[in-house]
């Protein structure tokens, strides 16, 4: 038997370049989280780029006090917004995780009754049957509640963990300051200590990734932004109206993660938000949120195709698999990890995926 020698070698050295790929990605996701400080400060720096040259273009000012002026300005901003959020979430999640058990007896009541109304002699259901339905019920009712407590728990601890938040808050101000500020130089330093290969080789891959993904999360943050501000606004105003709105900021939160997932939207948390209202007697909630949700998807259908273009080659089965997936490695934090992880993969293995994975490892040239 005759071994192809030159076949595998090229076989082997495309699998050591998938699988160093993999790795380098791997590692930089670790040192990413590791260093989130800096990669939040990183991302800020590039909202806040444009606002930079806006005003050096306006008002013939240096890049460094360009940036000063517009560093103050998104420094007392974000500073502001977390205080009052942070305030204002440990003292909704305090009073949800008081009432908890109240809201899901009264769910749980609620079905009861549902299917006590409910005649199910002409499908001819058993007791036994009727019985398993609720217990099943019951035992899934109080797995929800035991997850919500404990993400409210975990939500109060890290509110509450005022000194490491301190410093985390502190870090990412300050790096934040010398990336707007020393842009220029601290780009001119990594080019003088990486080899020139390696920086036209990174360089060429990080302007892709930089078009395609932050291009991406860029336009998807600001559509979930505006969605968080308009569910925000909309529910203070229901709540200043007498509305039954007892956490506004705790639902905006949760209207905008779910807005976030590429697959679903606000419309899942807001439609059966409304029904339940309207089957509870409160028919003018229901209405009222219809009417939030109706004026979120009409800002957003005007500003979507400014923002983002839908065509990002990645089909929604496959980014249905990376949500699950996400989900199932690191939790509830992973249906919006695994989508930005498939659009990374999708930009490194670009060419393989292009010319076929396999075809292009395996096959004979």
């Amino acid at each position: 038997m005759i071994i192809d020698m030159p076949y595998w070698t090229r076989v082997l050295k495309n699998i050591l370049y998938v699988v160093l790929l993999l790795l380098g990605l791997y590692v930089a996701l670790k040192l990413s989280i590791f260093y989130m400080p800096f990669l939040i400060a990183f991302i800020i720096s590039l909202i806040i780029e444009p606002a930079i040259k806006f005003i050096m273009k306006k008002t013939k000012l240096t890049r460094r006090t360009s940036s000063i002026i517009i560093f103050v300005i998104a420094s007392i901003v974000l500073i502001g917004s977390l205080a009052w959020i942070i305030i204002t979430l440990f003292s909704e999640s305090s009073s949800l995780l008081q009432s908890l058990n109240d809201y899901f007896d009264k769910i749980y009541i609620q079905f009861q009754n549902f299917i006590s109304s409910m005649n199910f002699d002409k499908i001819h259901l058993s007791d036994e049957l009727l019985g398993v339905i609720q217990n099943s019920t019951g035992d899934v009712l109080e797995a929800i509640s035991n997850w919500v407590r404990n993400l409210l728990t975990g939500l109060i601890d890290i509110v509450t963990s005022l000194p490491s938040m301190a410093i985390c808050i502190g870090i990412t101000v300050v790096a934040l300051y010398f990336i707007c500020v020393d842009k220029i130089y601290i780009i001119d330093q990594i080019e003088h200590h990486v080899p020139k290969v390696w920086v036209k080789k990174i360089g060429s891959h990080m302007r892709d990734l930089i078009k395609t993904l932050g291009g991406y999360l860029k336009a998807e943050a600001s559509l979930v932004l505006v969605s968080f501000i308009i569910s925000l606004i909309g529910l203070y105003i229901l709540e200043f109206m007498n509305f039954n709105i007892s956490y506004p900021l705790l639902m905006a939160l949760f209207i905008g993660f779910v807005d976030a997932l590429p697959i679903l939207g606000s419309g899942s948390v807001m439609i059966p938000w409304a029904i339940i209202s309207a089957l509870n007697g409160d028919i003018s909630l229901g209405i009222a949120i219809i009417v939030l949700l109706i004026i979120m998807s009409i800002v957003r259908q005007i500003l979507e195709p400014k923002l983002v273009s839908k065509n990002i080659g990645v089909h929604p089965i496959f980014t249905l698999i990376a949500m699950y997936t996400g989900f199932k490695v690191i939790g509830v934090i992973g249906l919006l990890i695994g989508p930005i992880i498939l659009i990374i993969f999708k930009n490194i293995f670009a060419s393989l995926i292009d010319q076929g994975v396999f075809k292009t490892i395996f096959d004979k040239k």
